[in-house]
């Protein structure tokens, strides 16, 4: 698994372990289905989603079953809760226009480091990359003259991004202009592109963060994320006509069907192929 998934996967079970902790103290030998189903049921009232509460679920389920491998139970009543029910949920896209104005939200006179701000804006629409990609990327990782970047997905799975004009010229305005700044009291540079004021690789919730800021300052709505520019980078190509195995390769998905989910969201694409293709269209 990844870095990325560990953590996660131990936040949940932690939550878990503390929320039993603090409500019902039983041993792992006293977990029953009553118990069980009062943790989903904190897990509901606390507003997560059918999504969330289903990972929860399997976390608790695998710890469990080791358990039971390491012969410190002699079964599991996990296994007998099933997962709620996913709704398969259309992920929220930002327009064209919406974009670009988020783009150029950061401004050097209100923001500090407004220029770093806006190649990591930049990069992410441009590449469709998760956040956690983005902020791996190393100055090695990136080939400016070439208009591409190598970064490493799930998995550890290594692929090939393209960027735009717009982008590499971001980049090189925080290269030269603001990066030298950042690390020039750091003793080891590790050499990520994106940094922190500290020059250390910046964090995920940094990240997270800045989107927001920007996202209130222009308008976009309080619920925008890194995985939003991912969405309305994967649903804009398609607008455009991009194929969807071709998406697939752009986005590191290891099942198209995960990448189908964009077919339902880009409306138009599916209206202009009815009219192309129908015989009476």
């Amino acid at each position: 698994m990844s870095r990325n998934t560990v953590l996660a996967y131990r936040r949940d079970l932690e939550k878990f372990l503390n929320w039993n902790e603090q409500n019902l103290r039983k041993s792992v030998h006293e977990v029953d289905i009553p118990a069980m189903t009062a943790f989903l049921d904190h897990l509901t009232h606390q507003g997560l989603a059918a999504t969330s509460i289903g990972r929860n679920l399997v976390v608790v389920r695998m710890f469990f079953r080791y358990l039971m491998l390491e012969s410190v139970v002699a079964e599991s009543v996990v296994d007998l809760i099933s997962s709620p029910k996913l709704w398969q949920r259309l992920p929220k896209v930002l327009s064209p226009e919406m974009v670009e104005a988020l783009l150029i939200a950061p401004q050097g006179s209100i923001d500090r480091y407004a220029r770093r701000d806006r190649a990591i804006l930049s990069v992410m629409y441009a590449t469709g990359c998760r956040v956690s990609e983005v902020i791996d990327l190393k100055l090695s990782d990136v080939n400016l003259d070439e208009h591409y970047a190598r970064c490493t997905g799930k998995g550890n799975k290594q692929r090939m991004v393209s960027m735009n004009p717009v982008a590499i010229d971001a980049i090189n305005r925080y290269l030269n202009l603001e990066r030298p700044l950042m690390v020039e009291n750091t003793l080891n540079d590790a050499g990520y592109l994106f940094v922190s004021r500290s020059g250390k690789r910046l964090q995920r919730e940094a990240v997270w963060e800045l989107i927001r800021r920007y996202a209130a300052r222009t308008g976009c709505g309080t619920d925008v994320s890194p995985h939003t520019l991912r969405h309305s980078f994967a649903t804009h190509l398609l607008a455009r006509g991009a194929d969807i195995r071709a998406l697939q390769e752009m986005l590191g998905h290891a099942s198209i069907r995960t990448t189908q989910i964009y077919t339902q969201v880009d409306h138009s694409r599916l209206k202009t192929v009815h009219s192309q293709c129908h015989p009476r269209g």
